[in-house]
């Protein structure tokens, strides 16, 4: 048996060779402590040079390649590879782990920086994003999260000098990030023409927004902000690995071997190359740099570590070497000195010593080496190469002594002889080579037996045999020196070998786990005096065996810290060492030897910690040493939790089933019933499968659970109250220390934990998102705010919370065996403790993990199952209950001793305050002293002590006991079998609670006439119960066989009862007494019923699907019912007893004639018309609608009506007990649905007078008691839920804005297409014709200075400008006219007591003064802006919330950064950087004032966010989606962290908003639904309205909401009817509040009022606005004067005495509240796009035409709509004549219109076309008017002959529909640009084309706004591919250019600017589709038109200085 145990000696690292230089840098770094600090493999090394002494942090399960210093230099963080790679932060002092981060990163993290206090950390990932990752470091917790780059990143870095910045380089980018919120937001760095965009592989930060950056290329490239600014060319000669900053200055080091010291403003101070240096070599490079004072480290490409000292720099010191490159394989043991040799695939041999630590010699050989051996007297070296060569050195001098070659492949093993005379040399082709050592290596022999490459060789002791091992796994053995293979195996049994390095033989089976592939362990060496055995495998692990080791799969001790295979392992030759080679690693460890006499000692180096605990005894044999589990555990562990269906795939289900069910629900089904249940009492406590599950609270209630149900029990008054959040079985529960709170956890996909207050039984908060399949344990800190519990998923997992937050704190995997207990520690709250089969551990938190260690139990015990444990006296002590009846005293994890409590397991320990308690299996409760000395009391479970006046009786003596829990003076005791009772100090025993012990319940019968009824289940017990107020079992009786069915017989005197068997029994109801029995059949009674009336008949239904009729008096069998083809379920009889309906389990409706049981046929008609006695059957017409749509996985198993035959009572497969309305015909039908049991509901039963319906819940063992509660009885309560499972396809309401902005999509910026139907190839993509000076050979701009040519003419005319023309370098947006009230509500606001007010358009919050018209603006957002609200709460005074339009916030998207990434843009105003965000969908917080952002939350709603609202604190925010779920979101905003999130409703949700009372509870409204929602920690709750309190209210579509006192809710309807709730329960309407839609409402916090806006047609005393007082009772309704037919109100607000409205028509207007006045604020267009724009020839006036038929006069000055003209129709273009008196209008129907400006009368109209007017435009001198249409032609029209407009002339042959024209300064041509992106000259008036290109070149323009032509190619971006330029406009001057595009960018260019891609400055704000722009006479503005947004927005021009 000792074999299979682990052996008791122990390993310990004490040192490692090496350094990871390789595809690593910056990891080298000196602590506070002057101690060097980096790593390799998986290893963290803490190096003292002082001592020559190594500290090893062993945290991580794979190789370290990242590694960061705290600012205070004593904490590390090291990041791993690996498939979910964590992050470790460290103490370099004790080497013990602060925190773990993990859960976000993949494949391994890559790069890790501190911030500047140290409390951040940010990382790299190695996924294909390469995430970015902030974190708290300390909690473990991550902030943000953004992808990184589409390649590579090698450095990050926080900018050390600006909080929140951040810089990180690699593969051809730089970035500089900004983070703010939750949001991580990259610029691009500009390398512009300073240097080439080229690989960025290190940086540093410094003052003044400074950062160095080293360069593929040697150069140093300098940046300030996020432009290049100057490179130091040639800093090295190749690629910069490593740059380090400190106080003296940066250090950097490259791949050319330098180090070089620069100064803080990086001028050079002096160069080191190590090149040169003593212990140098050429082709060193440098990959890691440290400066520290005067001291530098550097670490190699190479795994060597120089140090520096920096006044003989000349002189490094090597500190550290290692292998470098390839794999490590050989390795060799000196046999009489402590030296190892090993040799790599660096082709160098190093001979190491095992006692200074240090490489004492090396030689570099030709080729690489793969094994090594040294002869016995310790003289000769041998090495065996890849190429199949062995050399032989001496080892004294490493000089040759022969060099051999005889085979092609690799040498992989070969050894000498014992006896010094021979050499064996074992090759990859399978054989093994002799050589004589004397005879200078002849070759004497080979051996051939193996198929396979050779692995293992041994000699025996006597050097006569070899044995080898190969790559099959053979053994075989050989003669020597001949090399004769030995057949017969006798001949070797009793050979002693001298080395035992093979890794098959008998003597180490065990070494191999159970299931494992061959050559997975690389290596063996056996300690034979030890009798111990060291391997080496292929996962990094290094293991203890015993020796020998027989048995498969034995125990071991393991060890890591290698991170892959780990190639080769050795004893020293004094067995003091064990040295392990890693293969890809290159390191070489040494590990210290402690035998087990040493052990004792060493126990105060407590194993070391780590996350792969090191020395776990573990192996996969499941230590067959243990004594078998007793039965109830063994029961216990079988239980599974999983179900095929979850209650939380059920509305993913019914979608899928309603897809198939869409044709069969269009009748109209009835209404839900009026009567509704209420659970009044459940007999049950969970004890069969549960422990530590019952408690005193601290007013003496008793709190429990059983199903999906808590109980709280009032045992003086014998009644409960009930927790009913919990929707699948409770399986765990924990008290509160302090308050009366519990926390109870569930199964589930992901089950939640609820912590729910006893008293009020309201859920405080649910966890959930960590556990699977269920939570199994669950216990609360000492102060009671945190949380621990355990899963059931494969890894148990551990999760630490903070409860209240509903954060996660830290998370683990626990075990891979189930977790029985998890305890907290009550003195350290960082500490707990998990116990289960086989193991009990003991965790500390560290950060976001937990760091556990086995209980060490040394040679006290065994490793048991641990079934309770409590902690003791102080933190160290702690107790356990085991499986065997022992309990287990530990300190810390060592196991003191143990003492025998109990025969069988210790199943509950309770600590008390001076000793323990604990419960047993045997029945006995036993009190102990405070150290488990003595045991002082113990008290039996036994019906003899039972007091006189218990409820109930126990079942059996003894029972075993599952929980207990001391309080008030009793012990309470919860047991197996499904009691609870209280035992007093001094004896006696109550039972209080009970219920039906383990296996199914299905017999349910009620009495006839009295209030009790009776239960059958498969325990084997028969029992009655009592349904009057006391609530106790009357009678049990024990069955020989389970039973499924009962029944009273009509008069209450008789009980029969169908047993499993077959059989049935008859019994006398008072006594249960048999009467008589019978056994007919072999399967399973289903169903047992008598006849009405005298009950002369009795139907027994069974398996074997027959029902047989007996006479009562005779106990005859009189008839048998044949014909179903299945086993039956249901029967019933019909009043007069003469006929039987069956129900089978194929779904059969049957019915049969009594007494003969003859089959009849009965229509399904008939049926419902005939009178039954009773009816629980499921099938047939009259309930059809009970089978849920997701009928095909769930069935409905039970069901009985009332006596009144009104209300029919369901229970089904999923828990639910629901009530429908009868007959319930129609599928489908509506029902209220009720949860407390877990799974299969297996019967329902009314009593006799229908007060009460009872349940039985199958495997949950409960019997649930409900009152029946009727229509007109109705307290305030909420059922569970009404509904049905479609949601009914009654309409919610019609009105056209509704459904448009319902069915609204919003299209995210950067994928917009184009807004004209353009085709034809794009400008910059046309080859262009050369001109006629190029065919002539002179290029443009070359002519000779003096020319005779006239000289060219000026592009364009410029007029009314100054003599100095001065280039605009910027705009600035001054004034936005325009709303964005079409399709957002609720989105004006006061600020600043109602001097300012906040709205906004297009991408652009607004600040308006009322009192002046100025604005200031928002421009931080990249798209739309969809929602925006005002943070109400003192503290955050003027601070906005705004939600955009995204994209899916699929964080992968950032390529779609890049069309703004091109390379011409070299000027980039600040805000254009921020388009290249991810496109995800945000919400900014931002503070009105100063438009500072305080915090950006990107989001995870795709589409866009369209409502937003902060709660009463202020503290959080609300946000919704436009996603197909309408999630709904809670933040808190301040540090950008998402509380909760859920999917909100199937349909649009239009507002969500906080009660203005509560931080909690808020209500959503939306398409047919109004939900009322709670957040209890993490979890978002949410309640649908009820609507059944009112007569015929159905459920409309829900547009606003608003509140009043005491819970009461205001919702506007789209039929102008509000709603108001109080709770969640409709109480009353307040019908036709508005005529139309009610689109807003607002609640004034001061005063209590609320205002409604609606759609309305103004009349006397309607208004669209309303005033009403705070119950919505009474009210003022005030009508906006603006003249329309109707108003359509869409924000309201109040403020002091005014309303602020913003209407559906873009207008915003204040109304007093005194007199009524309205006072119009902001104008806008209604509809776009907005095409026409022109202004006016001299001063600050435009005009703006649009779609919504108006043209509108603008007044810039004044900021101010001056006039509007309602055209009736869309007008598309408008321009003013030269003089400015007259206007034209062109119009969408083809007509054009002409008005004099000054009377506004129409001076002349005309319709020549039937199309749309694109452009019109009068001549210089306002003579010809030319209007181009889509109908391809421009027409003239001559101006002097007056107004009848009669066409003189039109252009031909105009290719495409006419988009701009301009006219030349004399009026003689027009040029055109068309839809085909082609440009055309005419003449005017005669439309001839003109050809003739140099003519064309020498035309003045009397304006520009063509987007065609040379000129203006620039204008063109490289990304236009659907998207185009849209409009363009050259200034006056002439020396300028704005366009506007589909992207909803102004640009400002150059004029002419005729190069491809020309530089620009970009303008955001704008939505999609910049549709006109426009400079103002004498450049001082830009006004630009909008597409989508209606909105008209003015630019300042800022022109450059003289």
């Amino acid at each position: 048996m000792a074999a299979r145990s682990a052996p008791s000696c122990h390993l310990r690292l004490e040192w490692v060779y090496g350094y990871r230089g390789h595809q690593c840098r910056n990891n080298l770094y000196y602590t506070a402590a002057k101690e060097i600090v980096y790593f390799v493999a998986g290893v963290g090394v803490v190096y003292s040079p002082r001592e020559h002494r190594q500290k090893f942090y062993r945290g991580h399960s794979d190789d370290i390649i990242s590694l960061a210093l705290h600012p205070e230099r004593v904490l590390v963080a090291t990041g791993q590879v690996g498939k979910e790679p964590y992050i470790c932060i460290w103490d370099s002092y004790t080497v013990q782990t602060v925190s773990v981060l993990k859960d976000v990163h993949t494949h391994g993290v890559a790069c890790l920086a501190f911030d500047l206090d140290g409390q951040r950390l940010v990382s790299v990932g190695l996924d294909s994003k390469n995430a970015v990752c902030v974190w708290d470091w300390k909690r473990g917790k991550m902030l943000s999260m953004a992808p990184g780059h589409t390649d590579r990143i090698f450095d990050i870095s926080w900018d050390l000098y600006q909080p929140n910045k951040l810089v990180s380089c690699g593969v051809k980018h730089i970035k500089f990030w900004s983070l703010c919120g939750n949001a991580l937001t990259p610029k691009r760095g500009v390398f512009g023409k300073t240097g080439d965009l080229q690989t960025i592989l290190c940086l540093a930060c410094a003052r003044d927004e400074l950062t160095y950056s080293g360069a593929l290329n040697g150069d140093i490239y300098v940046w300030k902000g996020i432009n290049l600014i100057r490179t130091i060319q040639g800093a090295h000669t190749a690629g910069i690995f490593s740059m380090n900053a400190c106080e003296e200055g940066f250090a950097t080091g490259g791949r050319d071997g330098c180090i070089r010291l620069w100064d803080l403003t990086f001028k050079p101070i002096t160069v080191i190359d190590l090149r040169e240096a003593d212990q140098g070599y050429k082709g060193l490079s440098v990959r890691s740099v440290c400066w520290r004072g005067d001291h530098i480290l550097v670490g190699t490409q190479d795994s060597e570590i120089f140090e520096i000292v920096v006044h003989e720099r000349n002189k490094p010191f090597l500190i550290m070497q290692g292998h470098c490159e390839g794999e490590l394989w050989a390795l060799a043991i000196h046999p009489t000195k402590p030296l190892a040799v090993t040799g790599s695939d660096d082709r160098s041999v190093r001979i190491w010593s095992l006692v200074d630590h240090a490489l004492i010699a090396r030689c570099n050989m030709e080729e690489p080496i793969r094994c090594a051996a040294v002869n016995v007297d310790g003289i000769h070296l041998a090495l065996g190469m890849k190429d199949g060569s062995f050399t032989v050195l001496r080892v004294r001098d490493m000089t040759e002594v022969v060099h051999i070659k005889d085979r092609k492949e690799a040498i992989h093993e070969l050894k000498y002889s014992p006896d010094g005379a021979y050499l064996a040399v074992g090759c990859n082709d399978s054989s093994v080579d002799i050589y004589g050592v004397a005879q200078r290596y002849k070759k004497f022999g080979e051996c051939v037996g193996s198929l396979s490459f050779i692995t293992h060789l041994d000699w025996s002791s006597d050097s006569r045999y070899l044995q080898t091992n190969d790559g099959n796994g053979k053994r075989l053995f050989y003669r020597m020196p001949g090399g004769k293979e030995v057949a017969n195996k006798e001949e070797i049994k009793g050979v002693h070998w001298a080395s035992w390095t093979c890794v098959s033989g008998l003597e180490v089976n065990g070494i191999w786990p159970k299931y494992s592939d061959v050559n997975d362990i690389n290596s063996v060496d056996g300690n034979y005096i030890g009798q111990v055995l060291v391997t080496a495998d292929d996962y990094g692990i290094v293991k203890l065996f015993r020796y020998p080791c027989l048995r498969k799969g034995a125990k071991f001790k393991k060890y890591i810290g290698h991170s892959a295979h780990v190639t080769n392992v050795r004893w020293s030759h004094d067995y003091q060492w064990v040295i392990s080679i890693g293969g890809a690693d290159h390191s070489v460890f040494q590990w210290k030897f402690i035998p087990e006499r040493k052990l004792k000692d060493a126990l105060h180096i407590a194993p070391q910690e780590s996350l792969a605990d090191s020395n776990s005894d573990e192996s996969d044999s499941d230590l067959s040493d243990v004594p078998e589990l007793d039965s109830e555990i063994e029961q216990e562990t079988q239980l599974t939790y999983r179900r095929q269906v979850y209650k939380e795939d059920l509305p993913q289900l019914k979608e899928q089933y309603k897809e198939k069910q869409k044709s069969g629900t269009s009748k109209r089904r009835e209404r839900a019933p009026g009567n509704s249940i209420r659970l009044h009492f459940v007999h049950g406590y969970r004890g069969y499968d549960c422990r530590s599950n019952l408690f005193y609270t601290q007013t003496g209630e008793i709190v429990y659970h059983v199903a999906a149900v808590g109980v709280v029990y009032n045992r003086q008054q014998n009644t409960q109250r009930f927790y009913l959040g919990h929707d699948d079985d409770v399986l765990c529960l924990a008290v509160h220390p302090v308050r009366d709170l519990v926390a109870t956890g569930q199964v589930g996909r992901d089950p939640s934990i609820h912590i729910w207050d006893t008293e009020t039984t309201k859920p405080l908060s649910i966890l959930k998102g960590y556990h699977q399949y269920g939570v199994c344990a669950v216990d609360f800190s000492a102060d009671g705010r945190r949380l621990a519990s355990a899963g059931l998923d494969d890894g148990h997992t551990v999760v630490l919370w903070d409860w209240k937050r509903g954060e996660r704190l830290s998370i683990t995997r626990g075990s891979k065996d189930k977790i029985f207990v998890v305890k907290m520690n009550p003195y350290v709250p960082d500490k707990l403790m998990t116990a289960g089969i086989k193991h009990i551990k003991f965790w500390r938190r560290a950060g976001g993990g937990l760091i556990g260690r086995k209980g060490y139990i040394g040679t006290l015990g065994k490793n048991d199952t641990m079934m309770s444990a409590v902690y003791g006296w102080t933190e160290e002590m702690a107790f356990s209950g085991t499986s065997t009846g022992d309990v287990c005293i530990w300190r810390d994890i060592f196991l003191v001793k143990t003492v025998k409590a109990h025969d069988g397991p210790v199943f509950s320990m309770h600590a008390l305050e001076k000793g323990f308690v604990t419960g047993g299996k045997d029945g006995v409760v036993a009190l102990w002293d405070d150290s488990f000395e003595r045991c002082l009391k113990t008290y039996a479970i036994k019906r003899a002590a039972l007091a006189p006046g218990s409820k109930g009786l126990l079942l059996e003596d003894n029972p075993s006991i599952r929980a207990i829990s001391l309080g008030h003076g009793h012990i309470l005791v919860g047991t197996k079998n499904g009691e609870i009772l209280e035992v007093d100090k001094s004896g006696p025993i109550t039972l209080l609670v009970q219920g039906h012990m383990e296996g199914e319940v299905w017999g349910l019968a009620t009495h006839p006439y009295l209030p009790i009824c009776a239960t059958v289940s498969d325990d084997k017990t028969l029992r009655i119960w009592d349904l009057s107020p006391s609530h106790c079992m009357l009678a049990v009786r024990k069955l020989k066989k389970g039973g499924r069915c009962c029944c009273f017989s009509p008069d209450g005197k008789a009980l029969a009862v169908g047993l499993n068997d077959g059989s049935f029994l008859m019994a006398n109801a008072d006594t249960l007494e048999d009467l008589v029995s019978f056994h007919h059949r072999k399967d399973i009674i289903s169903d047992i019923r008598f006849s009405p009336g005298s009950g002369k008949y009795l139907a027994v239904a069974s398996h074997d699907s027959f029902v047989d009729i007996y006479n009562v008096l005779s106990s005859k069998r009189v008839g048998i019912c044949k014909g179903a083809t299945s086993y039956i379920t249901h029967v019933d009889w019909d009043i007069r007893g003469k006929l039987l309906q069956v129900n089978t389990g194929a779904k059969e409706q049957l019915f049969f004639e009594a007494p003969r049981g003859k089959k009849q046929t009965i229509p399904s008609g008939e049926a419902e018309k005939i009178g039954w006695a009773s009816w629980t059957s499921v099938l047939g017409l009259c309930c059809e609608g009970i089978w849920p749509v997701i009928g095909e996985v769930m069935d409905v198993t039970a069901s009985c009506l009332t006596s009144d035959k009104t209300v029919l009572a369901t229970g089904d497969d999923l828990g639910f007990v629901k009530l429908f309305r009868y007959p319930a015909k129609g599928k489908f039908g509506k029902f209220k649905r009720y949860v407390a049991h877990s799974t299969h509901v297996t019967n329902v039963r009314w009593t006799y007078d229908d007060s009460m319906l009872v349940t039985l819940g199958g495997a949950d063992m409960s019997l649930m008691v409900w009152t029946n509660e009727m229509e007109g009885y109705r307290e305030k309560r909420p059922c569970d839920s009404e509904e049905s499972d479609i949601d009914s396809e009654e309409d919610g309401g019609y009105d056209s804005d509704v459904t448009r902005e319902n069915e609204i999509s919003y299209t995210i910026r950067a994928l917009s297409t184009n807004i004209r139907p353009m085709f034809g190839i794009k400008p910059h993509l046309q080859q262009k014709e050369p001109s006629t000076d190029e065919r002539q050979g002179v290029v443009r701009g070359s002519r000779p200075p003096v020319s005779r040519a006239p000289p060219q003419p000026e592009k364009l005319q410029t007029n009314n400008v100054g003599k100095k023309k001065r280039p605009i370098e910027d705009l600035v947006l001054e004034l936005v006219f325009g709303y964005r009230g079409r399709d957002c509500r609720n989105n004006v606001h006061y600020l600043n007591d109602g001097d300012d007010i906040i709205y906004h358009t297009a991408s652009v919050g607004i600040l308006h003064n009322v009192a002046t018209g100025t604005q200031s603006f928002y421009q931080e957002h990249n798209d739309d802006i969809l929602c925006l609200t005002v943070n109400q709460h003192p503290k955050f005074i003027n601070i906005v919330a705004t939600g955009q339009v995204g994209d899916s916030a699929d964080m992968s998207d950032m390529s779609l950064c890049q069309p703004w990434q091109g390379t011409s843009v070299t000027s980039v105003s600040p805000l254009s950087a921020s388009v290249c965000l991810a496109t995800a969908p945000s919400v900014h917080v931002w503070d009105a004032v100063n438009k500072q952002t305080l915090s950006i939350l990107r989001c995870y709603h795709s589409k866009g966010v369209c409502s937003v609202s902060f709660s009463a604190t202020g503290k959080l925010l609300l946000s919704v989606g436009l996603d197909p779920e309408h999630t709904v979101t809670i933040w808190r905003w301040q540090e950008g962290a998402k509380i909760a999130s859920r999917a909100g409703h199937n349909q649009r949700i239009f507002v969500a908003e906080f009660r203005p009372d509560s931080d909690s509870q808020f209500v959503s409204v939306g398409v047919k639904h109004v939900k009322f929602w709670t957040l209890a920690g993490r979890a978002l709750l949410s309640k649908k309205g009820l609507l059944s309190a009112l007569e015929d209210a159905r459920m409309q579509t829900m547009l606003a909401v608003a509140f009043g006192a005491n819970n009461l809710t205001f919702t506007g309807t789209v039929s102008g009817d509000v709603c108001v709730w109080k709770d969640h329960v409709l109480c009353r309407i307040v019908a036709r509040a508005h005529n139309g839609p009610v689109f807003a409402m607002y609640t004034t916090l001061r005063d209590g009022l609320i205002v409604t806006g609606g759609k309305e047609r103004p009349s006397k005393e309607g208004g669209a606005v309303k005033l009403w007082d705070q119950e919505l009772r009474r009210c003022r309704a005030f009508r906006l004067e603006t003249g329309q037919a109707s108003d359509c109100v869409r924000s309201v607000c109040r403020g002091k005495g005014k309303i602020l409205v913003g209407t559906r028509n873009a207008e915003i207007i204040e109304v007093g509240e005194k007199n009524a006045a309205c006072n119009v604020l902001v104008n806008g267009h209604v509809d776009g796009p907005v095409w026409g724009l022109a202004t006016h020839p001299s001063r600050d006036f435009f005009l703006s035409a649009a779609e919504d038929g108006t043209v509108r006069l603008w007044d810039i000055a004044d900021r101010k709509m001056l006039n509007k003209v309602n055209l009736g129709h869309a007008a598309r273009t408008v321009c003013y004549s030269p003089e400015g008196d007259m206007v034209a209008i062109g119009m969408k129907n083809g007509e054009f219109i002409i008005l004099l400006v000054s009377s506004l009368k129409i001076w002349g109209k005309k319709r020549d076309r039937r199309c749309a007017i694109h452009d019109i435009r009068f001549s210089p001198d306002s003579r010809f008017l030319a209007v181009g249409s889509s109908e391809n032609s421009v027409d003239f029209y001559d101006l002097t002959l007056g107004p009848t407009l009669n066409r003189i002339s039109y252009c031909k042959d105009i290719p495409s529909f006419v988009i701009q024209m301009d006219f030349s300064a004399d009026g003689r041509h027009l040029q055109v640009s068309t839809g085909c992106y082609k440009r055309h000259v005419y003449e005017v008036p005669s439309g001839k084309h003109l050809m003739d290109q140099a003519a064309i070149d020498r035309i003045t323009w009397a304006t520009w706004t063509s987007i065609l032509g040379d000129e203006v190619m620039g204008i063109w971006s490289r990304h236009a591919e659907k998207a185009d330029v849209n409009c363009a406009c050259v200034s006056h001057s002439g020396i300028s250019l704005v366009t506007g595009d589909d992207f909803g960018m102004v640009k400002l260019f150059d004029f002419p600017c005729p190069e491809k891609f020309a530089k620009h400055k970009r303008f955001l704000g704008h939505s999609p589709h910049v549709t006109n722009i426009r400079f103002t006479s004498g450049d001082r503005h830009v006004i630009s038109a909008g597409g989508d947004d209606c909105s008209l927005f003015v630019w300042k021009c800022v022109h450059m200085p003289h």
